[in-house]
């Protein structure tokens, strides 16, 4: 009896389609540049009071009807319940604050702050 062998395949590597989209790179130095609060996300004191939100939260998203609770804090934010617009009094107040899973964050938290700033 011969011996099996591997077929080769005949698709190459197809390159990532996931990335940064164009301009946005550019787009986020701009406004780090232009906005001195984006700068106060990178102070230990912030990294300080992110992480005691998420340990009074419990390490659990506060959106109404979502409660996930995870220990992998890269997978959760920090929120601004009223959004502070550069305001240092509202950007450091503990009581504006809120963990939420990034999903939450990103989609539904997002689109509610779109949806007040039209009117």
């Amino acid at each position: 009896m011969g011996r099996l062998t591997t077929i080769k395949p005949r698709i190459g590597t197809l390159p990532p389609r996931l990335g940064p989209a164009t301009g946005e790179v550019e787009r986020n130095r701009h406004r780090d540049a232009s906005l001195e609060y984006r700068g106060w996300y990178k102070t230990a004191r912030w990294q300080k009071l992110r992480m005691s939100v998420l340990i009074r939260d419990r390490f659990t998203c506060q959106m109404v009807g979502c409660g996930r609770v995870d220990g992998n804090t890269s997978r959760l934010v920090a929120d601004h319940k009223t959004p502070h617009r550069g305001d240092e009094r509202l950007f450091w107040d503990e009581n504006n604050l809120q963990c939420l899973c990034k999903t939450c964050h990103d989609k539904l938290k997002q689109k509610e702050e779109r949806a007040q700033s039209r009117w």
